[in-house]
């Protein structure tokens, strides 16, 4: 099933709010790197801890659709339901020994978070009604998220 197509294509005022604003702290980091040599080693830390929370906020995201979502939710569909709540702990569990790796790596292992978690959003709107803003602002806020955290992996190199 795709996204339903009645639902508005723009995301609701909070929510691109919300969205967007959650990429300052990416961009802030990322500029910050390239503009303080003294303090880099620090904005690049605090780049992937900041990396590290969001991505394992977005993972939540697909236990609230597996508890939601009617379509997941029919005895049918147990599969695909169990399927999301195991999904949803994979990016914390990526998330989490970001913490523990070298900028450079962390940056890598955040990144690869990232896009499989597109990957997952993209099925998952194939097979349930998500809202039709949703796959275009998950697309677009974890595109930024990974240009920050790749710039900030790229700092090293310069």
């Amino acid at each position: 099933m795709n996204s339903n197509s009645t639902l508005p294509v723009s995301p609701p005022t909070i929510v691109a709010w919300l969205g967007y604003g959650g990429l300052l702290p990416f961009l802030f980091l990322a500029l910050a790197i390239f503009v303080d040599d003294q303090h880099s080693l620090f904005f690049r830390a605090a780049l992937i801890a900041y990396g590290a929370v969001i991505l394992s906020f977005v993972g939540a995201l697909h236990w609230g659709f597996a508890m939601t979502l009617s379509e997941l939710n029919h005895e049918a569909n147990h599969h695909r339901r169990n399927a999301c709540f195991m999904w949803s702990v994979v990016p914390t569990m990526l998330a989490w020994p970001a913490l523990l790796l070298s900028p450079t790596l962390a940056s890598l292992l955040l990144i690869t978070g990232f896009i499989a978690h597109q990957l997952q959003d993209s099925r998952l709107g194939a097979r349930a009604s998500l809202p039709a803003w949703y796959l275009p602002l998950r697309f677009r806020l974890s595109l930024i998220a990974c240009l920050c955290l790749a710039a900030g992996a790229m700092a090293q190199f310069r």
